[in-house]
């Protein structure tokens, strides 16, 4: 019965002084985590052009006699003209030039490329995630020992390493569409920052 004391007592005290042990490391950790943040610097602020303050007007000449009813004009014709752009930009399939095709215009580019790049990523991830699914069913195959179960694991395998090399020449041919589509750009005297 005294060993049976002594026992309960030691693991009492050894219980007692790792807990302050460990509550001790979690406030270091939570201090140094507090100067990590503070050390780090505040995102720098991204300025559009939607930020900046429209250009003023530009003032007349003193001397100058110019008529207000063609200054009205000139406004109407480029308000009418803005308009347009921000219809065409808000559609760009209304963005024609001037023989009817669809305009190749930066947003053009910078989307086809975008809508690749997605599709491709998402590619990868499925990829990623049809390789664990096969490295989980070889795992699972391995441990079972019912040959009923393991026919059914490795047909799901059989399945799944197909579907991976579906994946995996989506992905190639995504990288090849990737590619084309630069050397299109490149053909066309596109600036090579509207491909980004």
């Amino acid at each position: 019965m005294r060993a049976h004391h002594f026992t309960v007592v030691t693991a009492a005290a050894f219980l007692l002084t790792a807990m302050p042990a460990q509550a001790q490391s979690l406030a270091d950790v939570a201090r140094k985590e507090e100067a990590r943040r503070k050390a780090t610097p505040e995102a720098a602020k991204v300025y559009t052009n939607k930020d900046l303050n429209a250009a003023p007007a530009p003032s007349t000449p003193a001397g100058g006699t110019k008529d207000t009813k063609d200054t009205k004009d000139a406004k109407d014709a480029k308000d009418a003209k803005d308009a347009k752009d921000a219809k065409d930009a808000k559609d760009p399939k209304a963005a024609n030039d001037a023989n009817g095709k669809e305009a190749k215009d930066k947003a053009y580019w910078s989307g086809r490329l975008k809508k690749l790049q997605d599709q491709l990523e998402q590619n990868q991830m499925l990829v990623d995630a049809m390789q664990t699914r096969i490295n989980a069913l070889n795992t699972d195959f391995v441990n079972r020992d019912d040959p009923a179960q393991r026919s059914v694991i490795e047909r799901d395998r059989q399945r799944a390493l197909s579907e991976l090399t579906r994946l995996k020449q989506a992905v190639v041919d995504g990288k090849k569409a990737v590619a084309d589509l630069e050397e299109e750009a490149r053909r066309a005297g596109v600036p090579p920052g509207w491909l980004r």
